[in-house]
């Protein structure tokens, strides 16, 4: 137990704080990574080698495991993932608080529960669980595809749009996958499986959290360095922009007066707009990159076999 809880814990560290810390520069990380790769190998090899295990690893020989901790660990990627990086869009271009981002997820959750028990009927009615699943991976993608069309000018409808996407998958993904999983296990097994798809569900979150930070942050500085170089009053479009603006921003205070002169508040203007760019450019590049790297999420989902028929919605807990 004491392996298992150092190695997890050590990872999640590491993955959580590895941005802000600027990774394997920081000490911290470098010591929590070491004991990771050192603990979890550890402990599967006492586990293997013990009678009564805590972790029954032997598990992973199966099939239908192995496949269901890709596909959780695929979800937690996707949904932490975009828990993290929605809110910073909605922050950075619509000025929204907390309050108001938790307030636009709501309406998606609600049509998740109302979902729930059409999902159940079907799963009763003998529905395949592959199906289901199926359905939701694709809305799934076909919500990442809708936020990459997002901009500055998107609507409050353009951002819901992408939300009822996200809760009409989920009500297809969470019930389907555990019941087609857990229901070719019975007795101790049961729980152990239980266990290990909601591990992976983290484990998968913090890994989507973590690579959404850093490539956030890696983008926005190569996105940065790209648009500036084009930008100078050498440049026609940069004057264009540039000698109207500081003629009006002129106009409006009185000259070398307040916080600028009209040709420094231009600039400042300028900068804005550029950070502006580099961000919706670098948000976009990471929804790409998400819907790719989300898009493995079929490969278990094809190699998903099912031993024993399912009848309906099994409770994991």
């Amino acid at each position: 137990m004491g392996l298992l809880v150092a190695g997890v814990g050590c990872l999640q560290y590491v993955l959580e704080r590895g941005e802000s810390d600027d990774w394997f520069s920081s000490r911290a990380i470098v010591i929590n990574t070491i004991l990771a790769v050192t603990c979890l190998p550890a402990f599967v090899f006492w586990e293997l080698k013990v009678p009564n295990p805590i972790i029954n690893v032997r598990l992973f020989k199966e099939r239908i495991v192995a496949v269901g901790v890709m596909l959780m660990a695929s979800v937690g990627f996707f949904l932490y993932g975009a828990v993290f990086l929605l809110p910073i869009f909605l922050g950075r271009t619509y000025h929204f608080t907390a309050t108001q981002t938790g307030l636009l997820f709501i309406p998606g959750s609600i049509l998740t529960a109302l979902m729930m028990p059409v999902i159940g009927k079907q799963m009763t009615s003998g529905r395949n669980p592959k199906t289901l699943i199926f359905i939701s991976l694709v809305c799934l993608e076909l919500c990442m595809y809708v936020m990459t069309t997002f901009s500055p000018l998107s609507s409050k409808g353009d951002i819901l749009l992408s939300l009822y996407v996200r809760g009409f998958a989920l009500a297809f993904l969470f019930v389907p996958i555990n019941s087609s999983i857990l229901s070719q296990f019975t007795g101790a097994n049961l729980g152990q499986v239980s266990g290990l798809l909601n591990l992976f569900r983290q484990l998968g979150g913090s890994a989507g959290v973590a690579l959404v930070a850093t490539l956030l942050s890696t983008r926005s500085q190569q996105n940065f360095v790209d648009l500036t170089s084009k930008v100078s009053l050498l440049n026609p479009t940069t004057q264009f922009t540039y000698y109207p603006l500081a003629k009006g921003l002129g106009q409006k205070m009185t000259e070398n007066m307040g916080m600028a002169t009209g040709h420094e508040a231009a600039l400042r203007a300028i900068g804005g707009r550029i950070q502006n760019q580099v961000f919706m450019l670098s948000f976009n590049q990471l929804i790409w990159t998400m819907m790719i790297i989300f898009s493995l999420a079929f490969i278990p989902w094809y190699f998903m076999e099912l031993k024993r028929k399912v009848t309906g919605p099994i409770d994991s807990h």
